[in-house]
């Protein structure tokens, strides 16, 4: 490179890597929790453990995650967990330092433009729905069939249209970002 930014041009770029929402929620699940391990991600989620996998190793890669070192953890350090310490019996993943850096420019204008980039009128399209709860109860104007083959794709909406567990915590945890 020559000296350019390292964050690509769209929002949903990262060093060569095109963050999907699975790479989001990942983000923002670790910095909720402070540490945790893919199948209790994918239990929250909902999603199957082979994508909550494929995208800790791509961000592992980019290197915003990292592996948690040791063999016990405290839950000071792992804020989901309800014992007071818990000895580690899976791999255990955290945000680096490059990680929480880039987890704090997320802001609401970042996410307009991240939502916006995935489909058309995303960030409107996102908000509706986070909303209502069920893809029929979008405004009449966004009503395609495109939409609604892509919200399934991304594992926002369920085949009958309703938000899914994954969708719903995204939402969650970016609610304090601007939505």
């Amino acid at each position: 490179m020559n000296g350019e930014n390292t964050r690509g041009k769209r929002p949903g770029s990262y060093r060569g890597l095109e963050l999907l929402p699975v790479h989001l929620y990942v983000l923002a699940h670790l910095k909720k929790a402070g540490v945790d391990y893919a199948k209790m991600m994918a239990k929250m989620s909902e999603l199957p453990l082979s994508l909550i996998e494929d995208a800790i190793r791509d961000l592992t890669e980019a290197g915003l995650v990292e592996r948690d070192s040791g063999s016990a953890i405290k839950r000071s350090k792992a804020r989901f967990k309800k014992a007071f310490e818990v000895h580690k019996h899976h791999t255990y993943y955290r945000l680096s330092r490059e990680g929480e850096l880039f987890v704090r420019r997320i802001d609401g204008r970042w996410l307009k433009e991240y939502f916006n980039s995935l489909f058309p009128e995303g960030w409107r399209i996102v908000r509706e729905l986070s909303r209502s709860g069920k893809f029929e109860n979008l405004s009449k104007d966004i009503k395609r069939e495109e939409i609604h083959g892509e919200l399934r794709v991304y594992r926002f909406i369920t085949p009958s249209g309703r938000t899914t567990q994954f969708f719903n915590l995204l939402i969650a945890f970016l609610d304090a970002k601007g939505i």
